[in-house]
């Protein structure tokens, strides 16, 4: 495309759009990259060029861009049906996805609501639970609050803030919220090294287990990213912790639900990441790699208990989106799971895990890198003064953001949390491909490692 025309689009995008998660004041006074085109694990511009697309296109994207197969779903759908309502009428695509999902998922998960966005499945878990306490046999209306734990992403609708714990992202809200019950890492541990102590900065599970006791007859549900904190710097629990969680929820009579929006299909080495520990949740939110990271889809999963307790007059989930269950949308989510089986996804991105993890290896050891975590296919390289966590860097000197520059300038797309590095390539990444997202990664962090030498010698 003309210069002039990317000059226009760019002038535009300025003066016509409100970009998420974004400071637009520092956005209008930057050059755009404006993305027209993919292909595999590329992305490419409106010049041309192309980029390694690190972070699968914000963590939703599993099987490569333009994949044949999803392509060939979307299109035979869209010569019968684009959209109709699940208010009153059903389709095939949505029945379909519904059985598979609910065949692949963990535990004893049996019903599907669908919805668009991750929050939006997460909204509808936090609903169900509560309906759910309110017309058990026999109903328990005390039970009214939630408990999450410090640090927790789940979204950004007000229910979901509500059981957030990312002060950041939700502080001018707070008087929207409804109460909730948030352990934190502060509280001295009891339980000596084992999982869930401050140093791992995760709430002890001695002060988990006293909490949920202690609030049983009132708490709703636990609420959990599987795993590993996501948005909150991709923070991974010690081996166990989740279990632990959810056998303590289980122990007092308290629901448990997981966040699996980017844990889900794939992202830690097996289809979901309740799998690792053997659990078996009361509600699953999932979303983002659902449709192959295609069309905005999510779904609520649920036991049949608790389906069952909204079954007659007065009992009815009033929750509903105009796009529920999307028959595009689904299409792409029955594509994506015949991928996984067609191509064996989940035992080939094996390999890519372990190469991602021998090259973290050699990256922990460059300047700036204060922490590594990983789990399966996910990444966080956190950077600090020194290389000591305790002394991040200032707020103004954007680090993350002056390295993912770099990386931009070196043809891989990433995002940071902060100061931490989020590397979250899509499942069908190349063993070459894998090679260039670590080495440009690399090469990236010591740029600005010399930048900021040159600053403080100054």
């Amino acid at each position: 495309m003309s210069t002039h025309y990317h000059a226009a689009l760019e002038h535009d995008d300025k003066h016509y759009l409100w970009h998420p998660f974004t400071q637009q004041q520092d956005w209008e006074h930057e050059e755009h990259l404006i993305i027209t085109a993919g292909e595999g694990c590329y992305l490419i511009d409106d010049e041309g060029n192309r980029y390694l697309d690190g972070v699968s296109s914000l963590w939703a994207n599993l099987h490569g861009h333009q994949h044949p197969v999803i392509n060939a779903a979307i299109k035979e759908q869209l010569e019968k049906v684009a959209h109709t309502t699940m208010l009153g009428l059903t389709h095939p695509n949505a029945i379909q996805l519904g059985k598979r999902l609910v065949e692949i998922a963990p535990g004893h998960l049996s019903r599907v609501f669908y919805s668009d966005t991750g929050a939006a499945a997460m909204e509808i878990a936090l609903k169900i639970a509560f309906q759910y306490w309110q017309q058990a046999n026999p109903p328990q209306p005390q039970k009214k609050y939630f408990l999450s734990i410090l640090n927790a992403y789940h979204g950004d609708t007000v229910g979901a803030m509500s059981v957030g714990g990312m002060d950041m992202y939700r502080r001018v809200y707070t008087s929207l919220f409804f109460p909730t019950i948030t352990v934190d890492s502060s509280a001295p541990c009891t339980c000596g090294n084992q999982p869930g102590c401050t140093s791992c900065n995760m709430p002890c599970l001695d002060e988990l287990e006293r909490t949920i006791s202690q609030h049983a007859h009132e708490l709703v549900a636990v609420v959990m990213e599987p795993l590993f904190q996501g948005a909150g710097g991709i923070r991974v629990y010690p081996k166990g912790y989740t279990r632990a969680v959810w056998e303590m929820a289980k122990r007092h009579g308290v629901l448990f639900i997981v966040d699996e929006v980017a844990t889900g299909f794939g992202r830690t080495g097996t289809m979901f990441a309740c799998e690792h520990e053997g659990i078996e949740p009361d509600i699953m939110g999932v979303a983002k790699g659902i449709s192959g990271g295609y069309l905005p889809l999510a779904a609520t999963l649920a036991t049949e208990e608790i389906y069952q307790a909204f079954m007659g007059p007065g009992r009815t989930f009033y929750h509903g989106h105009t796009y529920t269950g999307n028959p595009l949308a689904c299409a792409a989510g029955l594509a994506n799971l015949d991928i996984f089986e067609q191509e064996h996804t989940l035992e080939k991105v094996q390999p890519r895990i372990e190469q991602l993890r021998r090259g973290m290896e050699r990256i922990q050891s460059l300047p700036l890198v204060a922490d590594i975590r990983q789990c399966g296919m996910v990444v966080g390289i956190e950077l600090a003064q020194n290389k000591d966590l305790q002394q991040p860097f200032p707020y103004e000197k954007k680090i993350g953001v002056r390295v993912i520059k770099e990386a931009r300038k070196r043809g891989v797309i990433l995002r940071p949390l902060s100061d931490v590095l989020v590397l979250m390539p899509p499942l069908a990444i190349s063993e070459q491909e894998m090679g260039l997202l670590l080495h440009v990664t690399e090469e990236s962090i010591l740029a600005v490692a010399k930048e900021l030498e040159g600053e403080y010698s100054e």
